[in-house]
């Protein structure tokens, strides 16, 4: 089954870097920011990171937890989160089964060479836990603004 907009968000339980397991069913109630990145320190993926943690109070304020997930370890995660002060968790899938449930799994073609890869995608959840919006192969630049922009236009009906 593909993800889709308007359908219930896939369940899931993952190790966190907050210390034992982050489960989606446990925010029901409450808009919920997955993003999935390929790697913890790597530039792209620490600027995502910063720009969701700069935008902790536009989040907050609209409602909205935040979760990063890869496939790193939560040794990883930690010293990820700790470098750069992250205040949301980092959730570790290291088998690739909920990145595969949420399309962030898939075929990637760098310097002209195809392998299969962690796609940067970012989905948005309400809080009946369906798929608000699904931003596939995010660019980093600019995209909060756009997740931001997201919930507000979600809010208002």
């Amino acid at each position: 089954m593909a993800l889709e907009e308007g359908k219930k968000a896939p369940m899931f339980t993952l190790p966190s870097s907050e210390g034992g397991r982050w489960a989606l069913k446990d925010q029901a109630g409450k808009y919920v920011v997955v993003y999935f990145y390929p790697r913890d320190n790597t530039p792209g993926c620490t600027t995502e990171a910063v720009d969701f943690r700069d935008a902790a109070d536009a989040l907050a304020d609209a409602g909205a937890v935040v979760v990063g997930i890869s496939k790193d370890s939560l040794t990883s995660h930690a010293k990820f989160r700790d470098k750069h002060d992250l205040n949301f968790p980092l959730l570790t899938d290291e088998k690739g089964a909920v990145l595969a449930k949420y399309g962030a799994w898939g075929e990637k073609k760098m310097y002209g060479k195809t392998f299969e890869g962690l796609i940067r995608t970012t989905v948005v959840i309400a809080p009946d836990q369906k798929v608000v919006k699904i931003f596939p192969k995010v660019r980093v630049k600019g995209h909060v603004a756009k997740v931001l922009e997201t919930l507000d236009a979600h809010r208002a009906g």
